[in-house]
């Protein structure tokens, strides 16, 4: 049996992705993958939010939250930088990525916000998509994906396994 072109990386509340996807894109770029996506790093204080995302393949960090006061309870992530990351991840698709790589599909992808046209894209381009998925996110997730995705624990070994079963003709 062959692996899907989509595979989500389900986790529970209390986890963090981040290093799993991390791990599994050094191992990827370590082989010579061409990348697109982007990985979200927290860079502060959990109470602070303050979030970058490291766009692929080039490795740069863009901050994506914004200060809005000592005060608010409003959504920090800044619309201008989650932007230029759309942008910047299309032309990676657009030139010839093989596996395009997203932090998450959270809270701002279930309302149809944050990076989920370009997730849209990158399978419509033809391009295999990996991403974590909380698991309030599940309904959410399969509305988005028709059901049809791979499912993998939170684990590099696991997403590793699933890119090499994918790039494995039957």
């Amino acid at each position: 049996m062959s692996a899907q072109p989509i595979a989500a990386i389900f986790y529970p509340p209390e986890s963090d992705p981040t290093p799993v996807l991390a791990q599994f894109v050094r191992a990827l770029q370590a082989r010579g993958v061409s990348l697109a996506g982007a990985i979200q790093h927290d860079t502060g204080p959990r109470a602070t939010c303050t979030m970058e995302l490291e766009l692929l393949p080039s490795g740069r960090r863009m901050p994506m939250s914004q200060y809005l006061g000592s005060g608010s309870t409003s959504c920090r992530l800044d619309p201008a930088a989650m932007a230029e990351a759309a942008i910047t991840v299309q032309a990676a698709i657009a030139n010839g990525a093989e596996l395009a790589v997203f932090n998450k599909f959270g809270s701002q992808e279930a309302l149809g916000d944050g990076l989920r046209d370009e997730m849209a894209a990158s399978v419509m381009a033809g391009v295999p998509l990996i991403t974590a998925v909380g698991e309030r996110f599940l309904d959410a997730w399969t509305e988005f994906t028709g059901g049809d995705y791979d499912r993998l624990s939170c684990s590099a070994e696991a997403a590793l396994a699933w890119w090499d079963a994918f790039n494995t003709p039957d």
